[in-house]
């Protein structure tokens, strides 16, 4: 079996489809970050607070936002992009993210939402929004790295025989 230099293939082929998947939703959670401090993409935009669930600020209308919630968004997508230059690193944050978005999901369901121990501005549209951005990084995270020799269309390796 032939070893390739993994630099010379990446010129060749670009990212891994675990890589790529890695820069879309980091792509995707750099929008909702920004998006959180748009006007007219969040509505009271005035109201919105540093921190806490008295936050009334809504990105959409819908997903209660505070500052530290939208920098939380900020992070996730500088770290996604900062991790998908490797396969290995790509696939830890597809599934380490999902596991913890996970894990909101449920403190969201068990905490009080109106608490004080609610630090982040969580809804009942925040809490499943949270499941489904888990469940697919970590669907994404196991089915596509299944394999690290990338292939065609067809399924036919990229690489050259030696």
């Amino acid at each position: 079996m032939a070893t390739v230099n993994p630099r010379k293939l990446r010129q060749r082929i670009g990212l891994l489809a675990v890589q790529g998947a890695a820069v879309l939703v980091a792509a995707a959670f750099l929008a909702v970050a920004i998006a959180g401090f748009t006007p007219g993409l969040t509505t009271h935009l005035d109201r919105l607070q540093w921190l806490g669930h008295h936050s009334e600020s809504q990105l959409f209308g819908v997903f209660q936002v505070s500052v530290v919630h939208n920098l939380l968004h900020l992070a996730f997508g500088v770290a996604g992009l900062l991790l998908a230059g490797t396969y290995a690193r790509a696939r830890a944050f597809l599934i380490g993210g999902g596991l913890i978005y996970l894990g909101l999901w449920l403190y969201g369901l068990l905490a009080d939402l109106s608490g004080p121990r609610n630090i982040l501005p969580l809804n009942n549209a925040d809490n499943w929004l949270h499941f489904s951005i888990g469940v697919v990084m970590v669907l994404l995270g196991l089915t596509l790295a299944g394999a690290r020799v990338p292939t065609g269309v067809g399924g036919e390796p990229l690489l050259d025989p030696e």
